[in-house]
C-alpha cells in the first residue's frame, strides 16, 4: 500500500507499518481528539518501538513515497 492509501485507515483508528523497516518498529498510529489544559491538541502520529515504547513520529519523504505499507 502507499501512504496515501494508509492515511484514511490511520484516521479511522487502524495501525500501519512499513515492510521496509527492519528494526523494532511495531506500528504507527494517529492520535487525535485530545486536549491539554482544556485546549485542543492537534492530531499527531506515534510510533510504537519494541522495547522502547512510544515516540512522536512524522513521515520522511521516503515514508510518504513508499509502497510497502501494511496494516497491523
Amino acid at each position: 500500500m502507499t501512504f496515501e492509501e494508509v492515511l484514511p485507515k490511520l484516521k479511522a483508528g487502524q495501525r500501519a507499518v512499513r515492510g521496509g523497516w527492519g528494526g523494532g518498529e511495531e506500528y504507527i498510529t494517529l492520535v487525535s481528539g485530545q486536549s491539554y489544559e482544556s485546549i485542543a491538541v492537534t492530531p499527531y502520529f506515534l510510533i510504537k518501538v519494541q522495547g522502547e515504547g512510544y515516540s512522536v513520529w512524522e513521515p520522511t519523504g521516503c515514508d510518504a513515497l513508499a509502497m510497502d505499507w501494511t496494516l497491523v
